[in-house]
C-alpha cells in the first residue's frame, strides 16, 4: 500500500508541472497575441485616424519673427520652411540630445542615464550611412508622432515621442527640412546599453499602453490664441513635462502631478505650477519671459545646471511672442503644493560680522564661513549680496535667490561642484567649478553655511550626498 502511494504522488507532481507549464504556455501566447493585435490595430486605425492636421494651426504656431516681410516675401518657400525648421529645431532644443560633441553637433553619442541602463542618443546629420539620410519624410513622421524607427523598430521615450506627438505635420516637415542641410556627420554612437528584458524593443508596446496617446494638439476653442499657442509649444516641442514632471514606476510621466517638480541626474527640475510657495504663482509673465529669454531675475533666480542650457541652445531663441505665450500657458494650469511655507525667492538677509568674526580665530576643522569667504566672496560679496546690481553680467545676489532657498540644497551643492556657463544673446555667464579642488566636506559645508546664512536654514546636505552629486553628468 505504502508502495503504490509513492508511486501515485511523483505522477501527480508530474502531472501538475506539466499543467503549470501549459499554463505559462499559454499565458505567454495570450501576452504575445494580445501585443500582436494591439500593434495591428495601430498600424491600421491609429495614424490614419488621428492626424487630422494638414492645415497650420496658427494660433499655437512658433513663428519666425527675425526676417523682415519684405525680406521674407522676397525668399523661396524652400529657404522659408528651412528657417522656420531651423526656428522649430531650436524650440525642440534637439541640439541639446543629439550632441555629445560641439564638434560633432546633431551626430548624437550623448548617453542618458535611466534606471534601466544607458541610452545612446542616434545621428540625425543627413548622412546616408550613419544618420538619417536615407530616411524619408514619412520615416521621420512615424518617428516623431509614433515612436518608430525606419526599420519599424520601438523607440525609447528618452527621444519624448509622447510630447512631439502633438506637433503637427507641417511644422515636423519644417524641421526635417532643416536637418536635411546640415553638414552630414559619417559617425556611428555606441550602441545603447540596456539590462534585459528592457533592452527588447518590443516591449514597448506595454510601455506605450500606459503613457502615449498618438494624436496632434487640438487647439482649445475657449481659450485665447495666446493660451493655445503657449499648450502648443509647453506640451510639444518643448516638451517641459520630460524635465518638470516626476515619473511613475515606468518611467513614465506621472500625470497627476505635471508640473510640480522633479529631480534629474542630480538636479532639481523645479515646480513651474501656480503655487505661490512651491511653484511660480508670484512671477509675473515678464519676469518668465526674462527668465526664459535671459536666464536670469535678479532677486528670483538664475539659470544654472540644465536648464542654463535650455535657455543657452533653446528659449532665448524663442519670440517674445512664444515665450509670452509659454507663461500665459503655465500661470494657467492647475496649481500644485510642494508643502513649502514660503516661496524659494523669499529667503535670507545679508551678513553681519562674519568676517569679523573670523578675525584671529584659529580655524582647526572644516569652516563653512572661513571657505565661503576665501572661494565666493570676491564674486558674491562676504555680505552674501553679490556684486554688478541687476546688470546682465553681475555676479547674482545669494539673498532672494531660488537656488538658496529651496527645501532641498542639490542644486546649489551641484552649482559649486559643477560651476555654471550659460551663454545668451545679452551676456557669458561663467562661474567655475570648485569640484576639483574643494573635498565633499568643504563642498558640503560651504553649501551648508549659504543656506543657513542666506536662505533656507532647514535645507541642508550631507557629505556622502555630495559625494553622489559629483558623480552626476
Amino acid at each position: 500500500m505504502t508502495k503504490n502511494t509513492s508511486r501515485v504522488q511523483p505522477a501527480n507532481a508530474l502531472v501538475q508541472n506539466a499543467r503549470r507549464r501549459r499554463f505559462r504556455v499559454a499565458t505567454l501566447a495570450a501576452l504575445f497575441s494580445v501585443s500582436a493585435l494591439y500593434v495591428a490595430w495601430h498600424e491600421a486605425h491609429g495614424p490614419a485616424t488621428q492626424r487630422n492636421d494638414e492645415l497650420p494651426i496658427t494660433q499655437a504656431h512658433a513663428d519666425d519673427a527675425s526676417q523682415p516681410a519684405a525680406a521674407a516675401t522676397s525668399t523661396s518657400a524652400g529657404s522659408d520652411l528651412v528657417k522656420r525648421g531651423e526656428y522649430l529645431a531650436r524650440a525642440g532644443d534637439c541640439v541639446a540630445c543629439h550632441t555629445a560633441n560641439k564638434a560633432r553637433p546633431f551626430a548624437g553619442g550623448l548617453p542618458i542615464n535611466t534606471p534601466f541602463g544607458t541610452i545612446v542618443t542616434p545621428n540625425i546629420t543627413p548622412d546616408p550611412d550613419t544618420g538619417i539620410g536615407q530616411w524619408t519624410d514619412a520615416d521621420f513622421l512615424r518617428a516623431m508622432h509614433e515612436g518608430i524607427g525606419k526599420s519599424g523598430e520601438r523607440l525609447y521615450p528618452a527621444f519624448p515621442y509622447a510630447e512631439y506627438t502633438k506637433v503637427t505635420d507641417q511644422d515636423v516637415l519644417a524641421i526635417r527640412a532643416y536637418l536635411k542641410t546640415l553638414t552630414p556627420i559619417h559617425y556611428a554612437p555606441p550602441r545603447s546599453d540596456l539590462k534585459f528584458p528592457f533592452n527588447q524593443r518590443w516591449l514597448m508596446v506595454f510601455w506605450n499602453m500606459f503613457n502615449f496617446t498618438e494624436g496632434r494638439f487640438v487647439p482649445d476653442p475657449k481659450q485665447s490664441a495666446e493660451w493655445n499657442r503657449g499648450a502648443y509649444l509647453v506640451g510639444g516641442l518643448a516638451h517641459c513635462e520630460e524635465c518638470h514632471t516626476p515619473r511613475n514606476f515606468t518611467q513614465g510621466l506621472k500625470t497627476s502631478s505635471r508640473f510640480s517638480g522633479a529631480v534629474q541626474a542630480g538636479w532639481h527640475a523645479y515646480n513651474i505650477t501656480p503655487d505661490k510657495n512651491s511653484g511660480v504663482g508670484n512671477w509675473s509673465d515678464d519676469q518668465l519671459v526674462s527668465y526664459l529669454s535671459t536666464g536670469a531675475v535678479p532677486g528670483r533666480a538664475n539659470a544654472a545646471g540644465p536648464m542654463a542650457d535650455v535657455i543657452t541652445d533653446s528659449t532665448q531663441y524663442l519670440t517674445r511672442e512664444d515665450v509670452g505665450s509659454i507663461a500665459i500657458y503655465l500661470h494657467s494650469v492647475p496649481p500644485i503644493s510642494g508643502g513649502e511655507s514660503r516661496p524659494r525667492d523669499q529667503w535670507g538677509n545679508p551678513a553681519a560680522d562674519d568676517v569679523t568674526a573670523l578675525r584671529g580665530t584659529t580655524i582647526n576643522a572644516v569652516n563653512g564661513a572661513q571657505l565661503f569667504i576665501a572661494n565666493c566672496a570676491t564674486c558674491h560679496s562676504w555680505t552674501g549680496q553679490g556684486v554688478g546690481a541687476s546688470a546682465p553680467g553681475a555676479y547674482p545676489s545669494l539673498i532672494h535667490n531660488s537656488a538658496v532657498g529651496a527645501s532641498d540644497a542639490n542644486n546649489l551643492a551641484m552649482v559649486i561642484l559643477h560651476g555654471v556657463s550659460r551663454t545668451t544673446k545679452q551676456t557669458d555667464v561663467l562661474m567655475p567649478a570648485f569640484g576639483t579642488h574643494l573635498t565633499d566636506d568643504q563642498v558640503a559645508a560651504i553649501t551648508n553655511y549659504v543656506t543657513k546664512q542666506f536662505g533656507n536654514p532647514q535645507s541642508t546636505v550631507t557629505v556622502d550626498q555630495v559625494a553622489k552629486l559629483r558623480t552626476q553628468q
